[in-house]
């Protein structure tokens, strides 16, 4: 009976589309309107007014094409990104990526305490330590979300706090006289001077964060999917040529070689086809394999395999759409930062622009900024978290407590608040170091998604590859040179 309801279910889904599939990009996407880039994006737009908004289309831009590889590589191959790392790699590769991931880890997690700390001191006058303590517990409580009501659950909490970091952000623009033609001005390329270099590089280069690659390759496989999704690629990591697998055709009894060209049906109903005259046929017959349902013929709609490149699209559109979303946050705290922050003190830091934001436009909107600040800080601790256990559990070949990654990466961070350690400067750091994690990200995270050995015909295309490669030297350049102007001053 139990099965019967879940073909229904399922058969609903259908008949919505592939829509109900929506949730890991925007998990993902908190990453980009994390404390951090909060940071920068008001100290850009109070510095500099509306000049730099192309950074952040720019980065936008990029940021839509590398979520989406880290998404399709998740799904074809069905393995996150460490975990096919963690294939590759020797024992000592491992473990030296291990624990370069783990710093990374560290540093965001730093960030995003950080930042939750400072919301609640903007909110309620706490003491920084004390709002760490809140922030990692409340993550755990996120976390466990994880575990006791699934996946999904998960996802569905981690949107809606990013619907709140939304409207927390993008709320002063209602009652601030933004410059509409200066703000689409700022659309052109351009500087002002050798600062605004600089600040164009921390906030392109802070562009892509290593734990929202991780995260998102692995929450695409998360979902409770159809039993027959398939993808070429996905069953030939076993083996030692990665372009071929083998299947039992239950109509034969015999083993039968899966290649790119292969169309396997179950059923007669076509999992994956590739236009080529001389393919092979695999026919599986359900009845005769194990049963996997109870349902009756009329229910049979539901058990239609989900087409790879069907799932693809869906994957795209929820990028887009995700991206677009923290984009836009990420250009309304500039453009806000702009109207209402420029020429006024003290705005280097959250609390200061939190202080002027409030002078200016009302405590009403000082409120909401300061709630949108602490579900970002909540919301991005929990998923850099999720991405530190898949990373560990990639990696170590093992599967990991998200209890004790949440112990491994909150902890340095409560000790540097608890040293009263300057905020900015915590957040400056974190930053930095997270900056030299990046490549160690982008560059498999590229070089797999191009290997048609492992993703079959769903391969990045020519142009892709090539412009997915001029984002990772584009963004690993800024990065680096952030990292020298930092430390020189």
């Amino acid at each position: 009976m139990g099965e019967v309801t879940s073909d229904t279910k399922r058969a609903k889904q259908r008949r919505r589309g592939l829509t109900w599939l929506w949730g890991p990009a925007f998990v993902a996407a908190v990453a980009y309107v994390d404390p951090g880039n909060v940071a920068a994006n008001l100290t850009s737009g109070a510095r500099y007014g509306y000049k730099l908004v192309w950074v952040l289309v720019l980065a936008n831009t990029i940021a839509v094409m590398v979520q989406y590889l880290s998404a399709k590589t998740g799904l074809v191959t069905k393995r996150s990104l460490p975990e096919l790392l963690g294939r590759r790699l020797k024992r000592r590769g491992r473990i030296a990526f291990l624990l370069q991931a783990e710093i990374i880890a560290i540093a965001t997690d730093l960030a995003e305490v950080v930042g939750g700390a400072i919301a609640l001191q903007i909110l309620f006058q706490l003491p920084l330590f004390i709002g760490g303590l809140i922030t990692g517990a409340v993550s755990v409580a996120l976390l466990g979300l994880q575990s006791w009501r699934g996946q999904r659950t998960f996802e569905r909490v981690v949107m809606g706090l990013l619907l709140i970091i939304t409207i927390g952000f993008v709320a002063g623009l209602f009652v601030t006289d933004v410059n509409w033609g200066e703000a689409v001005a700022g659309v052109v390329p351009r500087f002002e001077g050798a600062d605004s270099v600089l600040l164009a590089a921390s906030m392109l280069g802070a562009t892509v964060m290593p734990h929202a690659i991780y995260a998102h390759s692995a929450l695409v496989n998360e979902h409770d999917l159809l039993l027959d999704r398939y993808a070429p690629g996905a069953l030939s990591e076993n083996q030692p040529d990665a372009n071929t697998n083998t299947a039992t055709d239950t109509d034969t009894a015999g083993t039968l070689p899966i290649t790119d060209a292969t169309v396997i049906r179950i059923n007669d109903n076509t999992i994956d086809a590739v236009p080529t005259a001389d393919a092979p046929v695999i026919r599986i017959n359900a009845d005769t394999a194990t049963p996997a349902t109870t349902a009756t013929p009329t229910d049979r709609s539901a058990n239609q395999p989900i087409n790879a490149a069907a799932m693809l699209r869906t994957t795209r559109w929820e990028v887009i759409t995700s991206m677009l979303i923290a984009g836009s946050v990420n250009i309304a705290m500039l453009l806000l930062a702009a109207a209402s922050l420029g020429g006024v003190s003290d705005t280097d830091s959250i609390q200061g622009a939190h202080a002027a934001i409030t002078d200016t436009l009302g405590p009403t909107i000082g409120v909401l900024f300061g709630i949108g600040l602490l579900a970002s800080g909540l919301a991005s601790t929990s998923v850099g978290a999720y991405a530190g256990v898949a990373v560990l559990s990639g990696l170590w070949h093992r599967q990991v407590s998200i209890w004790v990654m949440r112990a491994i990466t909150i902890v340095p961070s409560l000790v540097i608040l608890g040293l009263g350690v300057n905020p900015t400067w915590a957040l400056v750091i974190s930053q930095v170091v997270l900056s030299l994690g990046i490549p160690f990200a982008l560059v498999p995270l590229v070089s797999l998604s191009g290997d048609r050995a492992l993703m079959g015909s769903f391969t990045n295309s020519r142009i892709l590859q090539i412009a997915a490669w001029i984002a990772v030297l584009l963004i690993v350049a800024l990065n680096l040179a952030l990292v020298y102007l930092t430390f020189a001053g």
